[in-house]
């Protein structure tokens, strides 16, 4: 068994003051890094703001935030179950608890049945149609942890996981998947392709020793310019969405400040060192820029 927290741990002092067996539970659902979650949530706040219900649908952005904290928890601990043994030989991941020994797989599979539950309270909370929708994505989420395997580019299907919110949001207060949802969906996927890419540069030596796939990888010497198109690619995807919204050359202006952000984090970015984790991160306040844009749009 291991005490250690992993490297890119964001809460260490928080995280290091539980019980032990506390400690490697909460490292095994990753509540010790809290931007998963937040990006996770994104998505779905900007459908709610979009499709106007920002305010009268306060409960569902925060049921949307309770949710994401515990179908991220639960991802994680899935993946960490079928990963276990590629984990162990990536120096990032070696000390994840069930990788290290510090939580039995039974006892792994028992706190994922348990976070599932809690993402059930969630679920019912929605309209029926949007329960289908968000019901659709498990098949998605149980598929991701083998696309690494598969394809050299796993950071699509992640794309499609953690996006999806955006679908179940927009259904839930325009009663229906319409135009603009779908192409703030779409505007997400390439988004978070883009950020995971460089997330993934932490990765690049070990995985490449191991056999697992990455964009990172497949792009090679050229990770800046390839993630600066998929940024592109979100930013017009999205000013596609708010146009459905609200066709006026003004309501893209809210655009500018999310934009801005992501040219820094392509402008400044450094493939190596500790740049990529700082750059992954900053991905957190992209999404709440990109929330107030459509919180703007959809209020206004």
């Amino acid at each position: 068994m291991t005490d250690s927290i992993v490297p890119d741990s964001e809460a260490r002092g928080l995280v290091a003051r539980l019980p032990g067996k506390v400690r490697a539970f909460a490292l095994l659902a990753r509540f010790d890094r809290p931007i998963g979650w937040w990006l996770l949530f994104w998505p779905g706040a900007w459908s709610v703001g979009l499709a106007g219900g920002a305010v009268t649908r306060w409960d569902l952005i925060l049921w949307l935030l309770l949710g994401s904290i515990a179908m991220r928890g639960a991802g994680c601990v899935y993946n960490d179950i079928i990963d276990r043994d590629l984990d162990r030989q990536v120096a990032r991941t070696a000390a994840r608890p069930l990788a290290s020994g510090a939580v039995s797989l039974k006892a792994a599979w028992g706190w994922l049945l348990f976070l599932c539950l809690i993402g059930l309270v969630v679920w019912v909370q929605l309209r029926p149609y949007a329960m289908i929708v968000a019901v659709v994505s498990l098949a998605l989420v149980a598929a991701y942890p083998f696309m690494k395997r598969i394809t050299w580019w796993p950071q699509a299907w992640l794309g499609l996981v953690f996006s999806w919110a955006a679908l179940v949001g927009w259904s839930e207060v325009a009663g229906q998947l319409t135009l603009p949802g779908l192409l703030l969906y779409a505007g997400s996927v390439f988004w978070v392709i883009g950020y995971d890419t460089i997330y993934a540069l932490q990765d690049k030596e070990d995985d490449a020793l191991v056999g697992i796939r990455s964009s990172a990888l497949r792009m090679g010497a050229h990770v800046r310019p390839g993630v600066a198109i998929l940024y592109m690619m979100a930013l017009a995807l999205w000013a596609a969405a708010i146009w459905q919204a609200r066709p006026q050359g003004l309501a893209l202006l809210a655009l500018l400040p999310v934009a801005l952000h992501l040219l820094w984090q392509v402008a400044t970015l450094k493939e190596d060192g500790a740049d990529p984790l700082v750059k992954f991160r900053s991905n957190r306040f992209a999404g709440l820029l990109m929330f107030l844009a459509c919180f703007v749009v959809g209020t206004a």
